[in-house]
């Protein structure tokens, strides 16, 4: 499922933090983290934070820090470099003694690189406790939009088991009359067949119970129905069901394709396909689900 999501921390005059959170559908957990140099050794507890609350989709998080007062800045002099410029305006002082000597300490430093400035480290810890706190509102924000779309996904969802399940009850009504419907089409052929010649019930019977054995779906429809039933408690749960989920859809598939392979009714044969091609449809909403 797709989210958004937007907080900040600010003392005001001195720093300020925003926090921006967003995701897209992926089949695993993937974040991605964009952030100021100096934030880079707060990653390890940025990436466990999401992982916490995030159980899957493509994340990509935005991290801007502003430090008004530039704290823990400082100007720092090149000491090396500066003593190289002075040695050589006093080469060339003694070399062109004609020139003017005004060689000062304002000449000096507006020479490159003399004066620069400095990152001091940052107390880790404080900019945590600062930073942890917004990335959590975020989170947050982001995973109520997730909800509000996984609802009408769940609605969605449900009304394709329905529709399965009125599949699956035509399949069950219509395998009851199989193995009558077969020993009246074999009597039949056989009668067309032998003519008057007498039929070995025996021999009869064991035809029937091969196939009887052959066509059964019993077990199936119980597994589809089963299947269902799971799909729509798990639905229910307050907890990341994506992985669930498709697994009960690859089960729904197998028992499916089953079914379909076993029957010799067209009508049978036409509710399998038509189950399968909801069920792929659910596939395909389940990938948004966390």
């Amino acid at each position: 499922m797709t989210g958004f999501g937007r907080s900040g921390y600010e003392v005001e005059g001195k720093i300020s933090f925003n926090v921006e959170i967003k995701g897209v559908n992926h089949r695993y957990l993937d974040i991605n983290i964009r952030m100021p140099r100096l934030l880079n050794s707060l990653e390890d507890r940025i990436r466990k934070l999401i992982s916490e609350n995030i159980s899957r989709g493509k994340i990509d998080l935005f991290i801007t820090y502003n430090n008004y007062e530039k704290l823990g800045v400082s100007a720092q002099l090149n000491q090396t470099l500066a003593d190289s410029y002075v040695k050589c305006l006093a080469d060339i002082k003694d070399r062109y003694p004609q020139l003017k000597d005004d060689i000062s300490v304002s000449l000096v430093a507006r020479y490159p690189d003399i004066i620069y400035v400095k990152e001091n480290e940052e107390d880790v810890d404080l900019l945590w406790e600062m930073l942890k706190n917004p990335i959590l509102e975020a989170i947050q924000s982001f995973k109520e939009m997730r909800r509000v779309e996984g609802s009408k996904l769940k609605e969605d969802i449900l009304c394709k088991c329905n529709q399965i399940v009125t599949e699956v009850n035509l399949i069950e009504g219509k395998a009851d009359s199989l193995v009558p419907t077969y020993k009246a089409k074999l009597m039949d052929r056989l009668k067309e067949l032998l003519d008057n010649v007498e039929i070995d019930e025996n021999r009869l019977n064991l035809e029937l119970a091969i196939y009887a054995d052959k066509c059964s779906i019993d077990e199936e429809i119980t597994r589809l129905k089963s299947h269902i039933e799971q799909m729509k408690v798990t639905l229910d749960s307050d907890e990341p069901v994506g992985r669930k989920l498709d697994f009960l859809v690859q089960e729904m598939n197998r028992e499916t394709n089953t079914i379909a392979s076993k029957s010799n009714d067209i009508d049978i044969t036409n509710s399998a396909l038509n189950i399968k091609n909801i069920i792929e449809k659910i596939r395909e909403q389940i990938q948004n689900i966390e």
